[in-house]
């Protein structure tokens, strides 16, 4: 018998049209923010801001941002139930570590005469920070962490969702300055429930390379 893990990526697909009249429950919303927060990252930096789009005006917002490229994706903009940004921090320093040390502390997981012994993590954020002390390479790999946690989470739910790489960066950075706050947003997540009649990927089967094709064990 298939386990359910697996009959949730086999029924899932990339959304290519959503029902604008269906949208995701509270409760769900919240079980999915719960488990991007949860989600696991480089040393737990945690060098992210996830901003959800919810209202009409916040979505449009969004649609906005489509002016010049990537209009193929500005549709489920307002159509989706949800978008959720995933932006990351462009030069992640000691400061931001220092944040997640003192979580660590509230939360028990650290002893607080421990504290600079937990600094030691920060040594690789120091090899992934250039001359210029920019690490947004390193930051924004953590943020696709999240996205993987997210796209499975949907996939328990019973949510419909589309990655959105087709966004542009520099026209959401202007547009959403002051919820950024200094965060590059990359890469977006549309969630909510595909329509029936226009969403033709989810007709289609689903197709992917062999296990003997990508799997080596040793």
């Amino acid at each position: 018998m298939t386990h359910p893990i697996i009959k949730d990526l086999t029924s899932r697909h990339t959304a290519k049209r959503y029902d604008s009249s269906k949208k995701v429950s509270a409760e769900d919303m919240q079980i999915l923010k719960d488990a991007i927060r949860l989600s696991p990252s480089s040393i737990n930096s945690q060098p992210w801001k996830f901003v959800v789009l919810e209202s009409d005006q916040a979505k449009q917002r969004f649609h906005n941002t489509f002016a010049n490229k990537f209009q193929f994706n500005q549709p489920h903009a307002t159509a989706a139930s949800h978008i959720i940004l995933f932006a990351h921090k462009m030069q992640y320093i000691r400061a931001d570590y220092e944040k997640v040390v003192d979580q660590g502390i509230i939360d028990g997981r650290t002893k607080a005469e421990d504290k600079q012994q937990a600094f030691g993590g920060f040594v690789f954020v120091d090899l992934n920070t250039n001359e210029q002390g920019f690490n947004n390479d390193w930051t924004k790999s953590q943020t696709y962490l999240a996205l993987g946690n997210a796209l499975h989470t949907l996939a328990r739910l019973g949510i419909d969702s589309t990655t959105m790489e087709g966004v542009d960066s520099e026209m959401i950075g202007q547009e959403f300055a002051a919820e950024l706050d200094g965060y590059e947003c990359h890469v977006a997540l549309a969630i909510g429930y595909h329509d029936s009649y226009e969403d033709y990927n989810a007709k289609l089967p689903k197709s992917r390379l062999a296990e003997q094709e990508v799997m080596i064990t040793l």
